[in-house]
């Protein structure tokens, strides 16, 4: 429920009409190319998951497979992505209330949240986890009305479709009316929609049964969240023109209007109120995981660890299975110095949405977009080069399909993602934003490892 939580964020309500209008009808071969190299490179995540648990998930890992740096470099920026993104989900989530609400300031409904849902946070995983689940299934709940109703619209149960199957998809220009460039531009903005199921590896550390778990959990979700995110936008595109206003602002309030609902502006409210919440909750789980793992590690400030301070290093690959004890959540304890940290930010954060100008705004939100790019080639890499040594351990529960040319097919999708990047100019201004954070964190890490060498000397 959490990795479902996390990958259908207020983003899954929005960014998937704007995705259609971009590409038209064609825009199902930019979802199908995204869910082909997300799911490889989850499959490569689960892997490592599944033999390797570890709160620190993808930077363990990374540490272990490429180098002490990647491990750094990889946790923080994911990191400085969740907190930015924090501020962005309590701002859009005040907006909404404030709508129903007029009366009530932003800034007290805001305060709320926080106070609530990092109260939630701060008590043990079991707390969290029960509350994370209930939200989770309200979105889940409400995709699979939409699926139901849109599927009896498009068989005829329920009246109102305003056009056949050939005008959708062959209607309105062709099935690709903005050509390749188009599908790119889609595919684009897909890829990081998918974002949120990493957080599913980071909670396995703190599961009763890692193992199981991680193996369970990872094949029904990414197939519950293909058939979510497929599904939606085929049936977007057979009920509503691509080129409509409707599929741009808002197409699933629009479908839920054709089918003659009552009270859609506010039911839609409700839902997309609940997925900024629900996100906001998972991502502060995740943040302040990924923080105290850093920390217990040696790469980030020791007052994170709490009372219990203990730091371990582990750079050397045939230590892989000692490194899974290092750097995790002791069972039912809570990293309260972690998960406070992340709150405050966040209010931070919101601060920075509301006073930054447009243009620095718009700057940070390129750079959060890219962060999952990095990521997922840092996973890839990392489960190429360690997937011999588990392998000869007998660590693996759970194997990539394809291996070795799935996790190496899905390595070139990445690379060509970024390609494509530079022939858009939204794209060339992400790759500047996300590669001028890398190095900066690169260099940030190499000082302080001089530091720590005068140091020690």
């Amino acid at each position: 429920m959490m990795a479902l939580g996390s990958a259908i964020g207020a983003g899954f309500f929005v960014g998937t009409g704007v995705a259609v209008a971009e590409a038209g009808p064609a825009v199902l071969i930019s979802y199908i190319l995204a869910a082909l190299i997300v799911v490889a490179v989850m499959y490569s995540l689960a892997e490592l998951a599944a033999a390797i648990p570890s709160s620190g998930s993808f930077s363990t890992y990374a540490e272990a497979g490429i180098g002490r740096w990647a491990g750094f470099t990889s946790g923080w920026l994911y990191w400085v992505m969740l907190i930015m993104v924090l501020g962005l989900e309590m701002t859009g989530a005040a907006q909404i209330f404030t709508h129903w609400f007029p009366g009530v300031a932003q800034w007290v409904v805001t305060l709320v949240i926080v106070i609530v849902l990092g109260g939630i946070n701060l008590l043990a995983a079991g707390h969290f986890g029960a509350v994370e689940a209930g939200l989770a299934a309200l979105k889940v709940l409400a995709i699979i009305a939409f699926l139901a109703i849109g599927l009896f619209m498009l068989i005829g149960f329920i009246p109102g479709r305003t056009q056949g199957l050939h005008e959708a998809f062959v209607g309105n220009g062709g099935f690709a009316p903005a050509g390749i460039s188009g599908i790119a531009v889609g595919l684009l903005a897909i890829i990081t929609s998918f974002g949120g199921l990493e957080i599913v590896t980071i909670a396995a550390a703190e599961a009763d049964d890692a193992r199981r778990a991680m193996s369970k959990a990872i094949r029904s979700v990414i197939w519950r969240i293909l058939v979510f995110y497929v599904g939606s936008v085929t049936l977007l595109i057979c009920l509503l023109p691509w080129n409509s206003v409707e599929m741009s602002k808002r197409p699933f309030a629009a479908v839920l209007e054709m089918a003659h609902f009552p009270g859609v502006g506010v039911i839609m409210d409700i839902i997309v109120f609940t997925a900024l919440v629900s996100a906001f909750s998972a991502n502060i789980y995740a943040s302040s995981r990924i923080a105290y793992s850093l920390a217990s590690r040696g790469m980030g400030p020791r007052w994170l660890l709490g009372s219990k301070v203990e730091e371990a290093t582990h750079t050397d690959e045939e230590t892989i299975e000692v490194a899974a004890l290092h750097g995790d959540i002791e069972h039912g304890r809570t990293p309260r110095n972690a998960v406070a940290v992340s709150v405050v930010l966040s209010l931070i954060s919101v601060a920075l949405n509301w006073l930054l100008p447009a243009v620095i705004l718009q700057i940070l939100l390129n750079a959060v977009g890219m962060v999952l790019l990095i990521v997922w080639i840092m996973i890839v890499i990392a489960q190429i080069r360690l997937h011999p040594s588990l392998e000869a351990q007998g660590a693996l529960s759970l194997r990539v399909p394809g291996w070795p040319w799935v996790p190496r097919l899905s390595l070139l999708g990445l690379f060509a993602l970024i390609v494509l990047m530079l022939f858009n100019a939204s794209g060339r201004a992400q790759l500047l934003a996300m590669g001028s954070l890398t190095l900066l964190l690169v260099c940030i890490y190499f000082v302080g490892e001089k530091l720590r060498e005068r140091k020690a000397a």
